[in-house]
């Protein structure tokens, strides 16, 4: 799968000829975990694919997995599913400091600078960056850039948490600010099938096994599967699709796993050319699942 390394200045950039397959690195990450010799700082490399081409009928599979109507340009959060081999491609390395295992998606940022045709060829890069002290342990981005005719299309930083870790800065990194959280009634109910987590799994090729079974969750905590964090965002995206702009930023910051099966609240609110929103509980709205801003 890894073609020739090059160098973009200091950093090599290491180009692979297809998506990893997600499932053995998950199972080599596992391994990796009781291995003595973790890299104690960020790799300095990028891994890279070049000519993607969309696969229309996967597109549209991932549309009816998350609510999205099928048109000319990509979903707003679809390109994550370009980056996100490459991300657990370079943290399930020897060279990466955190363990692959255990790590909680605290949050994400989508910048999109125009829409992308689902016709065009794009390439991808990924890299990490901001390895920092969490109050909880360590906290590391990782950053998929997403280009089309040499100029940036597309841009995700996906932040993680590895409780218990250490990070080479002993203050931790200040947590950007919150959109304050909607009230008022619902602007959806979602009814949230049990069968969720391994539907989007099958997508995304994001199978880690909190996501699939009850049993695999409870092996890494759980009291059974959660969704993708991922997929309750591209959920509220594809909620607001048709009232965004083409040039658009979402920000996302993901609160409390939302259990499977269950049953849950989009409320949201317009703030100026942009929504505020969150989903919460419906029995508990006090609980909320996740909240962020999506629009200009």
């Amino acid at each position: 799968m890894t073609g020739n390394a090059g160098n973009a200045g200091a950093t090599a950039v290491t180009e692979l000829s297809g998506a990893p397959a997600l499932g053995p690195l998950y199972a080599a990450a596992a391994v990796r975990t009781v291995l003595p010799g973790r890299a104690g700082s960020l790799p300095d490399r990028e891994l890279a694919r070049s000519g993607i081409v969309v696969d229309p009928a996967h597109l549209a599979d991932y549309a009816r997995v998350c609510g999205f109507r099928i048109g000319d340009a990509l979903p707003v959060t679809y390109p994550h599913l370009l980056t996100f081999p490459l991300q657990v491609a370079l943290m399930a390395g020897r060279s990466f400091p955190l363990p692959l295992p255990g790590l909680v998606h605290l949050a994400n940022r989508i910048t999109v600078q125009r829409p992308v045709a689902v016709s065009e060829t794009v390439d991808v890069r990924v890299r990490a960056e901001r390895f920092t002290a969490h109050p909880k342990g360590a906290q590391v981005d990782l950053v998929g850039t997403v280009s089309a005719g040499g100029a940036t299309v597309w841009e995700g930083r996906s932040t993680y948490l590895s409780r218990g870790a250490r990070a080479p800065s002993g203050e931790p990194a200040p947590a950007p600010p919150e959109p304050a959280v909607p009230t008022g009634p619902a602007a959806a109910l979602w009814r949230v099938p049990g069968d969720t987590g391994r539907r989007y799994a099958a997508v995304s090729g994001d199978v880690n096994p909190i996501h699939l079974y009850p049993l695999t969750a409870k092996a890494m905590g759980f009291p059974r599967a959660i969704a993708h964090g991922m997929w309750t965002a591209a959920r509220v995206a594809a909620a607001l699709e048709g009232r965004l702009p083409d040039a658009v930023g979402f920000d996302v910051t993901f609160r409390r796993p939302l259990l499977l099966p269950s049953t849950a609240e989009l409320v949201t609110a317009r703030d100026g050319d942009a929504w505020r929103f969150a989903v919460r509980g419906v029995k508990k709205p006090e609980v909320i699942h996740l909240v962020g801003r999506i629009g200009r």
